[in-house]
């Protein structure tokens, strides 16, 4: 297991410079650079001239690379141009809250599609099957931002069992932070609610006509143990490729949810750099975001060691 854990995190290396690159390469292909962005079309040549050795826009690619690069690995983010702090500084005071939001909507997608991926499995083409087939048809039907914005005006507005706004101050007690958190968890435990009950029972539908399967339920193995220890642990694969993909795509969906429901995160903080043009402060989130995908990526592999031992030795 070692030497497998060894191999997957040296696989990482590659990837990490491979999205710092074309971070690099991206960030440089917009038009003009990011002086006259930040400055405006009416800056004078001395600003200009002055913001690019600010940001060393005035020496060789290469040599910008190879400084990036360096900067990069020994943490170093920059410094936002709008607030002065780095951007280090600027990410951590959001952070937890956006990996609160996203962890809370994965827990949901779990706790109630993997009962709904087996029991639609279990009763194929029955009621239940049916019923959840819908639930995930409509999960999937509703964008993020349509289905906050019905949650804000039933649950909060009208009925109001939930504050209209975010927990913006990340203060208040345990109680009040569960109830702000609840209906932007809801909203993206949704989605990943359909992703996973989908291939729950698609991952089940294949497992269940397996030889084992009969053989365990010829021998009189309890439906409970049949379906817990020999189907369902020989279905996790691609739900923990689902489930690691989607973790990574739910970080980037959840910066609408966070403005929808005016919660502190990285949704927010990207809306104003792009308001304030800090491009110092969005290549740095740009890089976070490329870091966050590669962990979750990386951990998914190494979760597809411990559910099937066969993983490692590939």
């Amino acid at each position: 297991m070692t030497s497998f854990v060894v191999r997957r995190l040296l696989l990482a290396i590659p990837t990490l410079f491979v999205m710092l690159t074309a971070i690099f390469v991206l960030v440089r292909l917009v038009p003009g650079d990011a002086a006259s962005v930040i400055l405006g079309d009416q800056a004078s040549a001395a600003s200009l001239a002055a913001l690019r050795e600010k940001l060393g826009l005035d020496q060789p690619v290469h040599v910008q690379y190879l400084a990036f690069i360096g900067k990069v690995l020994t943490g170093d983010l920059g410094q936002s141009l709008s607030s002065g702090r780095s951007v280090i500084q600027e990410v951590l005071l959001v952070l937890p809250s956006t990996i609160e939001l996203t962890v809370a909507a994965v827990a949901i997608g779990l706790v109630f599609g993997l009962p709904l991926g087996v029991a639609a499995a279990l009763s194929r083409n029955g009621w239940i099957d049916y019923v959840a087939r819908v639930v995930s048809l409509v999960g999937l039907s509703f964008p993020a931002f349509v289905s906050g914005i019905l949650m804000l005006i039933v649950f909060a507005i009208q009925l109001g069992w939930f504050p209209v706004l975010g927990n913006t101050s990340g203060s208040g007690d345990l109680t009040e932070r569960l109830r702000a958190l609840a209906l932007p968890a809801l909203n993206l435990g949704i989605i990943m609610t359909a992703y996973v009950m989908r291939v729950t029972r698609a991952a089940m539908l294949g497992v269940l006509t397996e030889d084992y399967i009969r053989t365990a339920r010829a021998k009189g193995v309890s439906p409970t143990r049949l379906v817990v220890t020999h189907a369902l642990r020989n279905s996790l694969i691609p739900i923990i490729t689902v489930v690691g993909l989607y973790f990574g795509t739910l970080i980037g969906n959840s910066v609408l949810t966070e403005i929808i429901f005016n919660r502190p995160g990285l949704g927010k903080l990207i809306i104003g750099a792009l308001n304030a043009r800090d491009y110092t402060l969005l290549q740095g989130l740009m890089i976070i975001f490329a870091i966050c995908v590669i962990i979750v990526n990386t951990v998914t592999d190494m979760a597809y060691g411990l559910v099937d031992p066969r993983v490692k030795y590939t």
